[in-house]
């Protein structure tokens, strides 16, 4: 009899059972970004394992706080601890809500470039196949600059989204790629011009896949132009250093 009347006083704590919610609602969303494969949308390949670790450790942390969330102390609401589960439910609340999108050519203006930023630390030599995080490392380091000259008229192939200027010529263009390091928040660009386009109307955010001549000028790297194909928004299209 004592242990049932115990069970019976025992409570429901409304603090409890919201921060079981939020724990809740985090995990909901870590399972969802790795069931949809849209990682890739706030994450790096780098750190893309801390969807899956932070589902597990926020499903365990809803799962254990629900399982004490009956007290036998009356806990009345706490108004702060309310609004500290709201602003902390809010996160998850703008991304499952908002659709998913990747950075294009409207915020190319608001990133810094790769020169200067945390991800140069991390950059290659200029060797092997050429790609867009040899062109960032050769735009932040002289000495990967000078490996890059010494490869002058090589032929590469970029894909990258459409960057345009309005006093470009029509068969000119920037072609931009994100570098991600961590994560969409210190994204960095890196960009080549492309010269000598075959005749097209090239718009802001379309995917093409350029072959041409690499040749650096100063800091800035310019592609001849041989061929340029449209392609679809590649599943990875930031790339990781």
């Amino acid at each position: 009899m004592s242990a049932v009347a115990a069970q019976a006083t025992l409570r429901w704590s409304p603090t409890r059972i919201a921060t079981a919610v939020a724990l809740g609602l985090w995990a909901a969303m870590f399972w969802v970004l790795f069931a949809t494969g849209r990682t890739y949308l706030y994450l790096s390949t780098r750190t893309s394992w801390l969807v899956p670790v932070g589902a597990i450790i926020f499903t365990a942390g809803a799962l254990g706080r629900l399982a004490t969330a009956r007290t036998e102390r009356h806990e009345p609401v706490d108004r702060h601890n309310a609004w500290g589960l709201g602003l902390m439910a809010l996160p998850v609340v703008l991304v499952m809500a908002l659709p998913p999108a990747t950075l294009g050519a409207y915020t190319v203006q608001k990133r810094a470039t790769f020169a200067g930023s945390a991800i140069g630390a991390t950059a290659r030599d200029v060797t092997g196949p050429l790609d867009f995080v040899d062109i960032g490392a050769a735009q932040s380091f002289p000495a990967a600059m000078d490996q890059l000259r010494a490869r002058a008229g090589e032929t590469i192939t970029l894909e990258g989204f459409v960057t345009k200027e309005a006093s470009a010529p029509p068969d000119e263009i920037l072609l931009t790629r994100y570098i991600v390091t961590c994560c969409v928040a210190d994204a960095t660009i890196a960009q080549v011009r492309v010269v000598g386009l075959p005749p097209g109307d090239y718009t802001n955010d379309e995917w093409l896949q350029v072959t041409g001549n690499v040749y650096p000028v100063g800091r800035e790297v310019l592609v001849a132009a041989s061929g340029a194909t449209q392609i679809p928004v590649p599943d990875q299209p930031y790339l990781t250093p």
